[in-house]
Parts: structure tokens; sequence; C-alpha cells
């Protein structure tokens, strides 16, 4: 199994460069609640897709910006280890819900980027990630109005809930 300390070691021995602008409320450190893979370009079954709940107490928007909207959990709901191709294929990750459920992704670089409603079915959020870097994404799958909602995440190159 590996450890977030484990993955984070690797990281910085491959010098990728976190950047500033940290946010206080999440801590992407912490053990995933859903759990973590590593998934390789060109990886299958494509999509691969994880049961969950979405939602928490912490309002992205207050935290991350007005660009975040939703709200998420403290620790990430699941961990992705990317090993980026040459195939030039995108990253997707989105959500399929009932409810209108929004993303936060956490990049191996550091930025983070949020979505909501972007994804196939209305309110769903769905992001593409052309030339995805490899390493961690740290992936939080929040709910719009707050409270809690049954979700589907789902890691692609090929589709979006």
């Amino acid at each position: 199994m590996i450890t977030k300390s484990r993955i984070f070691a690797a990281v910085a021995a491959a010098a990728v460069v976190f950047s500033a602008g940290v946010a206080s409320a999440q801590n992407w450190q912490a053990q995933a609640t859903y759990g973590h893979i590593q998934l390789a370009s060109g990886f299958q079954p494509d999509p691969h897709n994880i049961s969950m709940t979405a939602g928490g107490e912490i309002n992205a928007r207050a935290s991350l910006g007005n660009a975040c909207p939703g709200f998420i959990a403290n620790a990430p709901d699941y961990d992705l280890v990317w090993q980026a191709g040459n195939n030039g294929w995108p990253l997707v990750i989105s959500v399929n819900s009932q409810t209108d459920t929004t993303l936060v992704v956490r990049t191996p670089s550091g930025q983070w980027l949020c979505e909501d409603d972007g994804g196939f079915g209305g309110l769903n959020p769905g992001m593409r990630i052309d030339n995805p870097q490899s390493g961690l994404y740290d992936i939080w799958v929040g709910t719009y109005g707050g409270g809690y909602a049954p979700a589907v995440l789902s890691i692609s190159e090929a589709v979006s809930n």
C-alpha cells in the first residue's frame, strides 16, 4: 500500500515544484477517504469508476476562491497517481450524481482546478486536462448546495460522465 509520504517523496525526488497558494482548509496530505490508484496512460478498463459520498463541511469558494463552488471534505476523496504517456490523450475526471456536484483537483504541480457542471448530464462536473503531467492528483467531490449525496467519480482518457 502506498502512503502519502512515499508518494510525496517520489514527487519531490522527481523535482516537481509545488506552487504557492495551497489552500488552508483542505489537507491534501491526508489519506484519501475512498482510496487511491496508480494508473498509466492507456489503462484498461477505461473509465475507472469509484462509488462514494460527495460533499463535506468546507466551503470551497471561501477556501479556494470564487472559481471553486461547493462544499467538500477536509481530506481528499480519492488519490490518483498518474503516469503520463506519449499518446497525446487527455486525463478526464468527472462525476455522475443525481445531486448538483462539484470537483476540486490538486495537480502534481500544486495547482488547484475547480469545476461545476462541465460534464455530461447537466449538473455533473467534468474536467479535461490536456497533456497531464505524471504525479499525484488529489481529488475532492463536493456538493454545490451543501450536504451529502451518492456519486460516482470517473477517471478516463476518453469520456466524461
